[in-house]
């Protein structure tokens, strides 16, 4: 019987820290920019807060097998409110390369957040669904990922939007509390559900902590490519593309950026139903290599059509479709293929991953912009969504296994 109780809370978890994590990237994006920096100074800032989610995916999935899940995701929010905090007390007056390092060490705490809530959420999941019947494990896995994105997107125009109405600093304040808030509601509400879920039965070994299953290793690897291929073009040159090509406001940046981002999120928790959710894991497992496929396309012909702004936005909203349906496949196979004792092991494996994709992304997106322009990042993008592909094809079917099976 699935612990509707437990899965809601967790989502909410998982919903709050998305919100203030979607505005705190544009606060920083949009501010630094508007102070001068160039595009690889703002890819810079978020470096830090990438690799951590390396780091905190690869630990995360140890720590939480050995003091459980919930412990994890009340360590992910409290830890966003310190970083939120943290970058409060930045001051203009700073050298940049003060400002830089600053910056980047409150964004690898952000970034420990972040990741530890996400792979908690994730892995929490999996355990609160005692059965799956028919694609109920891929519809809730979509639904927490998609509802995830498109709350994220909502950040995006709140960040735009608190930037110009109430300024830097208090704006972090505000997100610092209303996340507080959420986690003393946690706390209140889980009480003592929830207890020791997550936790690995047996001595967790160090080369536990590496994924041994073939298909997890080929998703994880497929993974980097697939969220790098976003990335280069999303996090620094579309808005930095905007800002200064299109003379877009800081307002109406951030708006177009929410809209992305809660468009994909929406198709994302759609995806079971617009390709077929209840059809067994082996579909979704040939599935995931057919839409990569179809994927690496579009940024091509996105290029092929500038400068013009139509062609750049309608290509933006299809490769948005395309990547929401990719990237449900990939975050229910992830789940769906793991055991159920190393699920947090795994998820956690998984993210690093998908935490490595987004640092390549991001320093690819700042460098490759300075240098060659929008059209440029997307060429690299098209390229890297191809390597996805070609990677994606050594994932092996399972023989009679139905989705939730392992």
């Amino acid at each position: 019987m699935t612990d509707v109780r437990s899965y809601v809370v967790v989502t909410g978890c998982y919903w709050g820290l998305t919100l203030s994590d979607g505005a705190l990237r544009m606060l920083v994006l949009l501010y630094f920019h508007g102070l001068g920096f160039d595009p690889i100074q703002i890819a810079l800032l978020f470096l830090l807060y990438e690799a951590m989610g390396i780091v905190t995916n690869f630990a995360g999935g140890w720590l939480a097998g050995l003091t459980g899940l919930k412990f994890t995701l009340y360590l992910g929010l409290a830890t966003q409110v310190v970083a939120l905090v943290m970058l409060s007390f930045l001051q203009d007056r700073w050298a940049i390369e003060l400002s830089v390092f600053y910056v980047m060490a409150s964004q690898a705490l952000s970034g420990i957040a972040k990741d530890l809530t996400k792979m908690s959420s994730k892995s929490a999941v999996k355990l609160v669904l005692q059965e799956d019947n028919h694609g109920q494990l891929f519809r809730w896995v979509a639904l927490l990922t998609g509802s995830k994105n498109t709350l994220k997107g909502v950040g995006f125009f709140l960040g735009g939007a608190m930037l110009s109405g109430l300024g830097f600093q208090f704006s972090l304040w505000l997100m610092a509390g209303g996340l507080a808030v959420v986690l003393l509601l946690a706390m209140v509400l889980l009480g003592n559900t929830m207890a020791g879920m997550g936790r690995v039965n047996q001595k967790i070994r160090f080369r536990d902590l590496f994924a041994k299953a073939h298909n997890i290793n080929i998703l994880s690897a497929a993974r980097i490519f697939l969220f790098a291929s976003r990335d280069v073009w999303f996090v620094v040159g579309l808005p930095v593309f905007l800002s200064t090509t299109l003379g877009w406001s800081f307002t109406a940046i951030g708006s177009f950026m929410a809209s992305w981002i809660i468009g994909y999120g929406m198709v994302q928790a759609a995806a079971p139903r617009l390709i077929g959710g209840d059809k067994g894991l082996n579909i979704a497992l040939r599935s995931v290599k057919l839409w990569a496929f179809v994927l690496a396309g579009i940024p091509i012909g996105i290029a092929s059509g500038l400068p013009s702004v139509t062609v750049l936005l309608v290509g933006l909203a299809v490769f948005a479709v395309v990547f929401a349906i990719n990237s449900a496949l990939h975050s229910y196979l992830i789940v769906a293929c793991s055991d159920t004792d190393k699920v947090t092991l795994n998820v956690g494996f998984y993210y690093m991953a998908n935490a490595a994709g987004r640092f390549v992304g991001t320093f690819l997106s700042g460098a490759v912009y300075q240098y060659g322009g929008l059209t440029a990042c997307l060429l690299v993008s098209s390229v890297l969504v191809l390597i996805c592909a070609i990677i994606s094809l050594g994932l092996r079917g399972q023989g009679g296994v139905q989705y939730g099976g392992t």
